[in-house]
């Protein structure tokens, strides 16, 4: 890693304190509509890609025939395997590289990859699109013929319409659509807090003081978000 910023201190020091915010998004439910509008999610095997806390697993445990969760932070795996326990599921959590995974070529009928490759424009600054091809080249390898490829990634926080919050972003989520033949939709997935002080300090925390300030300032309990869902259907 080249360069680091506080998200990955989140991802390894933090974890329970992320799962508290992003519990409290989507409130209208638009992502697991939009996943099962491009994805025939039933009884299908899924592979997780940098799945964090479990958010795309505790959506699509009810509907998939198996998921595997995979993420790089054993301390984001910990903090899933305690909400995977909440719930009953018994979805494996694997420890690895989403640069590298070691499943065999074909394996899975849907591969996500949420709020997760867009990470590498800022941790790898002078060499991003190297490693995000790393792991579209391997999520095409890993997914079988007639499967779906989804990737789902920021399009901002707190803004009033829908845009990639850095010029790099905006450079990769170009890629997906004009090199690697993503189709993109946009949904709204705001939070929302119990209360103004609760809002500044969850969303504050993973954000920032900017976007906490913001917050304080409009007193906002919700909290706009725009999304990006990218998906590919391979043939």
């Amino acid at each position: 890693m080249e360069s680091n910023d506080h998200f990955w201190e989140i991802y390894t020091s933090h974890a329970a304190e992320y799962h508290r915010l992003i519990a409290r998004e989507d409130v209208e439910g638009q992502l697991l509509k939009t996943l099962r509008q491009v994805a025939d999610l039933q009884g299908k095997r899924v592979l997780d890609l940098g799945s964090g806390t479990g958010r795309i697993p505790l959506l699509l445990h009810p509907y998939a025939g198996q998921i595997i969760a995979s993420d790089l932070s054993q301390s984001m795996l910990r903090q899933q395997s305690v909400v995977r326990e909440q719930i009953g599921g018994a979805w494996p959590l694997v420890f690895a590289d989403m640069r590298a995974s070691p499943s065999p070529a074909e394996s899975f009928d849907v591969i996500t990859a949420g709020w997760a490759i867009g990470h590498l424009t800022g941790w790898h600054p002078s060499e991003w699109r190297a490693q995000v091809d790393r792991v579209l080249v391997g999520m095409h390898r890993l997914v079988k013929q007639s499967g779906v490829l989804i990737v789902i990634e920021t399009l901002g926080t707190g803004v009033a319409e829908p845009a990639p919050p850095t010029p790099e972003l905006a450079a990769y989520y170009a890629d997906l659509e004009s090199i690697w033949g993503f189709t993109r939709r946009v949904i709204r997935t705001d939070y929302r807090f119990e209360d103004l002080s609760s809002a500044a300090e969850m969303a504050g925390f993973f954000f920032g003081p900017e976007l906490r300030a913001r917050i304080e300032s409009k007193r906002w309990t919700r909290l706009p978000e725009f999304t990006g869902v990218w998906s590919k259907r391979l043939r």
